[in-house]
């Protein structure tokens, strides 16, 4: 999507430096800390807990139940189907496949997709590492595609593979602050990132089962990410944050706008005064977000939307809550 113009924000972690980039993250961390501790009663063991292999008892099977956890032998001696419970692992290890391709450093809210991205990351490195367990991360940056046709800003940028960093999973709160503070450091690339190639970094090589969350604005190609997201699943819990901005839904009328492809460098003249193309627009628009919501869907995935002009914090500690509410009813979507 294309980019409006410059929008400014009280926090500009990719912008700071040394102290400054400390001072952000510990004022972020105190945000978070202190929301979801006053949302969010009682020490979890991570955001979603992994179920488990040891077993435990048997219950009568309810809709929406892993069939892979059927208990054949009870049902066949009760003719009711029933699954079995697993003790959950104490220990969680979760892994974050974090975006931070060129559109992300866009935002016409109160935020720049980018500083949803960094902060719905730390609140997730917030709710995990308690308990000993453990959190890792693989970051993906601008692919710097060959340069299409088109009037430039600037020099069009060359052509060049993405780059793809990972952070070792490890316990501990310091530890999770330096991934935080790579996360926030990393520098945005001019292009964007293998979604696919990125995710697919969470099934090499092979892990313990645990929690694999993805954060981008999916605006790559469903099937470029959708059948990487499908093989983490089966492993995994699988958590999708969809990161989105107003602008990439409607676009308002403000007569002739002119738009950056913050990806590519490509500038375009919109003119936005024409109700029909801003009913196009949003009719695009619609359809590319089902189209993310429904790969998801079939990659078996939790789905959480934040949007860069609402309370995202909030969202989430609803999502958070209605997933373990989920749960204590014995489904597991």
């Amino acid at each position: 999507m294309a980019r409006a113009a410059a929008v400014t924000s009280p926090v500009r972690p990719a912008d700071a430096g040394g102290e400054r980039t400390e001072a952000v993250l510990s004022r972020l961390q105190l945000l978070v800390t202190r929301k979801l501790d006053g949302l969010l009663q009682g020490d979890y063991a991570g955001l979603l807990p992994g179920p488990g292999s040891e077993a435990g008892e048997s219950r009568e099977y309810r809709p929406g139940d892993d069939v892979r956890r059927m208990d054949w032998p009870v049902t066949a001696r009760t003719t009711m189907p029933h699954v079995r419970r697993t003790v959950a692992d104490r220990e969680l290890e979760t892994w974050l496949a974090v975006d931070l391709s060129a559109s992300l450093d866009f935002g016409t809210g109160r935020w720049l997709k980018r500083e949803v991205v960094i902060a719905a990351a730390a609140a997730l490195t917030h709710l995990t590492v308690r308990g000993g367990n453990r959190i890792g991360a693989v970051i993906g940056t601008g692919a710097e595609p060959a340069p299409p046709a088109g009037r430039w800003r600037g020099a069009p940028p060359p052509a060049g593979p993405g780059v793809l960093t990972r952070v070792p999973a490890r316990p501990g709160r310091r530890e999770a602050q330096g991934l935080l503070r790579a996360l926030a450091g990393t520098p945005v690339r001019p292009g964007r990132s293998d979604l696919g190639a990125l995710v697919d970094l969470l099934n090499r090589p092979p892990r313990r089962r645990g929690l694999a969350v993805v954060i981008s604005d999916f605006l790559a190609p469903p099937q470029q990410w959708g059948r990487p997201l499908r093989k983490l699943r089966v492993r995994h819990d699988v958590l999708a944050i969809e990161v989105v901005d107003p602008r990439e839904l409607e676009l308002p009328d403000v007569g002739v706008l002119p738009v950056v492809d913050p990806e590519t460098g490509e500038l375009h003249e919109v003119q936005t005064a024409d109700p029909r193309l801003r009913q196009r627009y949003a009719d695009a628009a619609a359809a590319q977000r089902e189209a993310i919501a429904a790969e998801l869907r079939a990659a078996g995935a939790g789905h959480l939307r934040l949007r860069t002009d609402r309370d995202w914090l909030l969202d989430m500690v609803r999502f958070v809550a209605a997933q373990r509410h989920a749960r204590t009813r014995g489904t597991t979507r």
